[in-house]
């Protein structure tokens, strides 16, 4: 039984209880809580470095909050950092009632206005400098505040908060199509009746992602057709997220015959228990084909 509870940043703030992030019946694991009504956002993320122990989710209030979950690696993987840092400019600027404020008080029109946002921009960049997902998802916001038709604060906030969900709601969907391609090909060439035999480096699930998980995807549309035979996660030095966090994404999806290796076992665990493929993550993939991984892969 993992404790569920949620933790705010701020002594004076109110917390609240989300609600269970156990799989059922194919809901997944879920990374974050986001919601956007009346105008105010409400964000929490789950917080991996309490997994497999605890299952917590803290409160995001402030985009200082969000710049501390990425640098603290409180989330972690590639996708999720991108969309943490966009979901927590939009909490800033419909929520924190310093920045509200502050917003209220500039006089320079909507150029001022932009100048103001970009700058907050900037500073969840210093949050993990390496990250290129979370630069390309500031410049893409950039993009959508330039190019909007804005003639107000309250249009250049909407269009933030706007494309923030959108963002969200792509990755997602963008996930899924992974793993359903994925899981096509594979079957395509590998054809036991009981399915394909998968082994996994890096941290590629729900808990990396907005939802669903890229590699880790794979194995979960495989699961999901009943053609998922088993799935060996590697530990994923140096940082170990195939331990902390993979391998609790598989125990808690009740994925068939789990196995979780170090990384110099792989060899070793393939030649005695057999695999059909290898689905691992990706730091960096090159528009030529290279890719760039943890040290395992």
């Amino acid at each position: 039984l993992f404790q569920e509870t949620t933790k705010s940043n701020s002594s004076s703030s109110a917390t609240t209880t989300t609600t269970a992030a156990m799989s059922n019946n194919g809901d997944n694991l879920r990374s974050l809580t986001f919601s956007y009504e009346n105008g105010t956002a409400k964000f929490t993320v789950l917080d991996q470095l309490a997994l497999p122990h605890e299952t917590t989710y803290v409160a995001i209030l402030k985009i200082e909050d969000a710049w501390d979950a990425i640098r603290s690696m409180r989330i972690r993987g590639a996708p999720l950092i991108a969309i943490v840092a966009v979901l927590g400019l939009a909490v800033e600027l419909t929520s924190n009632a310093k920045t509200v404020k502050e917003l209220d008080g500039l006089t320079g029109g909507v150029e001022e206005v932009k100048t103001f946002v970009f700058q907050k921009m900037d500073y969840l960049k210093t949050s993990r400098p390496t990250a290129v997902n979370l630069f390309n998802a500031m410049e893409e916001l950039k993009g959508i505040v330039d190019n909007a038709d804005n003639t107000s604060r309250e249009d250049v906030v909407n269009s933030i908060v706007t494309h923030a969900q959108y963002m969200l709601e792509r990755d997602v969907s963008d996930n899924k199509a992974i793993g359903s391609h994925g899981a096509d090909d594979l079957l395509a060439r590998h054809t036991h009746p009981d399915g394909v035999r998968v082994v996994t480096i890096c941290n590629t699930g729900s808990l990396a992602t907005a939802g669903w998980g890229t590699a880790l995807g794979v194995a979960r549309e495989l699961q999901c057709r009943n053609k998922l035979r088993s799935i060996a996660a590697l530990e994923t030095r140096p940082y170990n997220q195939g331990s902390r966090l993979t391998a609790y994404e598989i125990m808690t999806e009740n994925m068939p015959n789990p196995c979780l290796i170090c990384d110099s076992m792989a060899a070793s665990y393939i030649r005695a228990k057999g695999a059909d493929a290898c689905v691992v993550g990706a730091d960096r993939v090159c528009a030529n084909g290279d890719t760039a991984n943890k040290i395992g892969t």
